[in-house]
């Protein structure tokens, strides 16, 4: 990016951190605990942590607040734009982001995956792919991860054919959709395919920029704007959507594969940087990245492609894209990358737990083995469904140690001897089996001694690893 960008981008000065202080001096500060907390200054500052909603102060809502109100709203309202695709339950968000890292606080809206069909793909290709992205589904510490939107694809710039695709689309799911052309009569007719689904149009540019925003205006669509690797076009352009009429808008600076990498890392960060650190409100808008850009060089074996792919979508997840285009619809592709978004977008403030108590696993009676775990759910998870897959019948207590593994926990004093005594009277384990047996993990074989002492269970140490359970029970429960 040339100097003349870089400057346009750094025209603002840093952006004033929010304290709960500001907050507190525009609330009524009555104290009257309509919110559920104790006080206002308890409410700003869960308002600052972004733990609470603003309309939870119901005096604030009243017409002799309404000045501060708003100026609340605009203190509060994300760098980022929050941008609504699509309609009814499946519509997603994107963007709504506060910070631009995030240990600062937490990001929110999770990146939207989308997988393309195109308007020339036989009909019974398309419908299997647009079914396949509606049914994807892996279960990954008790979450559900999902593939989010369709991106249909005019390859053939042919309006009737984009339209006959598009409503194909729509008849076989529910999931919001990308139109993807630069020609607007193209687009025109796949708006008209589904007039109130509030597709994503892909995209606006320097050519074709007033009739895209026509239609964005006439459908009430959010619009994308693409400049690959020139951020200050990027910018005019945005500047002049806004002041057209449109409010929704998508950034798409470019996705260039293999020697464009560091571009694409570069434009990306600096459009981010210059939200959340500069507050520069032409470049808050959610951005868009296409990975489905490592195809354009088909390699000799497509799995190459596929590759490039793959970790062309990790680095743009990690660098701020809240909507990807993807091709591949393969698990090894897939699975990853929706594993590394969900990493991404767990809440820094709050450990992954699950919650504490007694699990019964297959058809456990009084003669059934009691085990232990703690409740960090990487942890619970593993050690569930390695219960699960070997068959045993029995009970698994879980104890809370504020979301912290096995041996972390034994270390940080999190998972004690007496926590564990406490949480067998708890849940009243011994109303449930009649032989007071114990088994404990290895990594907590430190704690078996204490634990026998302070709760009258006999306490076996267990496998460090819970794929050898089935192995331990049958060489050492009687």
């Amino acid at each position: 990016m040339n100097d003349e960008g870089k400057i346009a981008m750094s025209e603002k000065a840093s952006v004033k951190e929010l304290s709960p202080i500001d907050v507190y001096m525009l609330l009524p500060k009555t104290n009257c605990k309509k919110c559920g907390l104790e006080n206002c200054m308890a409410y700003a500052t869960k308002l600052v942590n972004r733990e609470i909603a603003l309309e939870l102060c119901t005096p604030l809502l009243e017409k002799q607040f309404e000045k501060a109100y708003h100026e609340l709203w605009e203190m509060l309202k994300p760098p980022v734009k929050e941008v609504t695709i699509g309609a009814g339950d499946k519509a997603v968000k994107i963007g709504g982001k506060l910070v631009m890292y995030r240990h600062e606080l937490a990001y929110f809206n999770p990146t939207a995956f989308a997988i393309d069909v195109t308007d020339e793909m036989p009909e019974e290709e398309l419908v299997l792919r647009v079914k396949g992205t509606e049914g994807y589904s892996y279960t990954y510490i008790g979450k559900e991860l999902k593939l989010n939107m369709v991106a249909v694809r005019s390859t053939s710039n042919d309006p009737e054919k984009f339209k006959t695709a598009v409503k194909k689309t729509v008849e076989n799911t529910k999931l919001p959709l990308i139109l993807c052309s630069f020609k607007p009569e193209v687009v025109e007719a796949g708006l008209m395919a589904a007039p109130k689904a509030r597709p994503l149009i892909y995209a606006a540019n320097k050519d074709n920029w007033k009739d895209m925003a026509e239609l964005a205006l006439m459908y009430n669509c959010p619009l994308a704007v693409f400049a690959p690797n020139d951020l200050k076009l990027l910018k005019s352009l945005a500047k002049t959507l806004r002041d057209y009429g449109v409010e929704d808008l998508v950034l798409d600076p470019g996705t260039f594969p293999n020697d464009g990498l560091a571009d694409t890392v570069s434009n990306f960060t600096m459009i981010r940087r210059a939200a959340c650190k500069r507050g520069d409100e032409l470049l808050g808008f959610p951005l868009i990245g296409t990975p489905i850009t490592a195809w354009l060089e088909k390699a000799d074996v497509p799995e190459f492609n596929m590759w490039n792919e793959a970790y062309l979508a990790s680095v743009l997840i990690d660098r701020y894209a809240d909507v990807l285009i993807v091709h591949s619809t393969d698990g090894w592709v897939l699975l990853p990358t929706t594993i590394l978004r969900q990493n991404i977008y767990t809440d820094p403030r709050k450990p992954v737990a699950v919650e504490a108590g007694l699990k019964a696993f297959g058809q456990p009676n009084e003669n059934s083995p009691v085990m232990m775990t703690t409740n960090f759910a990487l942890t619970y998870y593993t050690v569930a469904s390695d219960i699960e897959s070997s068959g045993v019948n029995c009970y698994l207590m879980v104890v809370d140690t504020e979301g912290l593994a096995v041996d972390s926990s034994v270390a940080g004093r999190k998972l004690t001897a007496e926590k564990i005594a406490e949480t067998l009277k708890q849940f009243k384990v011994e109303e449930k089996v009649k032989h007071k047996k114990l088994i404990i993990p290895g990594k907590a074989a430190r704690l078996s001694g204490e634990t026998q002492e302070l709760s009258g269970w006999e306490v076996l140490v267990g496998p460090r690893d819970s794929s050898e359970i089935p192995k331990f029970l049958q060489e050492k429960w009687q």
